[in-house]
């Protein structure tokens, strides 16, 4: 359902608002590249920092523009299961084609804990729902066998992992049997990822290279595993650099630099550091991206 180069899209700001300009040109520039669809309000898109309102501001003006052309997923950050809910039927009645529900944070539930929430979700929420799994972030692992377990309830159609190890990927389809797809959550890693089946990315590096981030999963599924690598290879270097500092730091003074938008970022997360500016602006330049 959810395949391709699927861009986690960055929220622009503009004196601690929503340049909500900017991110107009931002999803009808990925319609255009080819992106196979865009996450809205996800971690790229500072979903931390950003309040209820504003999120359903960027996810209707999202939706509206897409006209049906790619999927609008609508990120879900919530720890109570009885809040995720809520907003999971806010984005539903918004119009989105699915939801891409990270696990809750820093409470670390059990296992079960995270199969009550997510079941409880889907049974309540008649949407496409893709789990989503980044340990670094938020100190609990959605384990194989628990999402092997979820993959039984039909609308969980998906699952981004962001832990990039290939083992889990192997664990993964093993225990899941293609019941739901899997999702690349690691740019650096997602074209080997791609070869041995993912079905996608969701990437911070589509950003700023969206066409070719959409080429590059398009060769995998067309079955040219010889290209979908090369091209990853020439992006290499950014994708390394895109992580520098905390993502979306890197990705937001790209873009600005590359004309998009500001780098503005919301507290406490701060600007690239000054001593990177020069080296990445290299890579860029290397890149022939400006």
């Amino acid at each position: 359902m959810f395949r391709g180069s699927i861009v986690a899209l960055v929220t622009p700001m503009k004196n601690n608002q929503i340049d909500l300009q900017r991110f107009e040109e931002l999803v009808l520039r990925h319609i255009d590249a080819g992106s196979h669809g865009i996450v809205v309000a996800g971690t790229t898109g500072e979903s931390g920092t950003l309040s209820p309102q504003e999120k359903i501001i960027l996810v209707k003006k999202a939706v509206e523009l897409s006209r049906n052309r790619l999927p609008i997923i609508a990120g879900i950050s919530c720890n109570a299961t009885h809040e995720a809910i809520k907003y999971a039927r806010e984005m539903m009645e918004l119009g989105v084609d699915g939801i891409l529900v990270m696990t809750p944070y820093y409470i670390k539930p059990t296992q079960e804990g995270l199969y009550r929430h997510y079941s409880q979700i889907a049974n309540a929420v008649p949407l496409p729902i893709i789990l989503y799994n980044v340990p670094t972030r938020t100190a609990v692992d959605l384990q194989p066998e628990t999402v092997a377990r979820l993959s039984e309830i039909s609308n969980i159609v998906a699952i981004k992992e962001a832990t990039g190890q290939f083992a889990r990927l192997q664990e993964l389809q093993k225990l899941c049997d293609h019941r739901i797809d899997i999702l690349s959550g690691d740019d650096i890693t997602c074209a080997s990822w791609l070869v041995a089946g993912a079905k996608g990315v969701i990437s911070v590096t589509a950003n700023v290279v969206p066409t070719e981030m959409a080429k590059m999963c398009e060769a995998a599924m067309d079955g040219d595993d010889a290209k979908c690598l090369k091209i990853q290879q020439g992006l290499m270097d950014l994708h390394h650099y895109l992580f520098v500092e905390t993502n979306p730091i890197p990705v937001k003074w790209a873009l600005h630099r590359l004309g998009w938008m500001s780098d503005e970022i919301r507290m406490p997360l701060t600007v690239l550091s000054s001593s990177l500016h020069e080296p990445f602006e290299a890579i860029l330049k290397q890149m022939n991206l400006y």
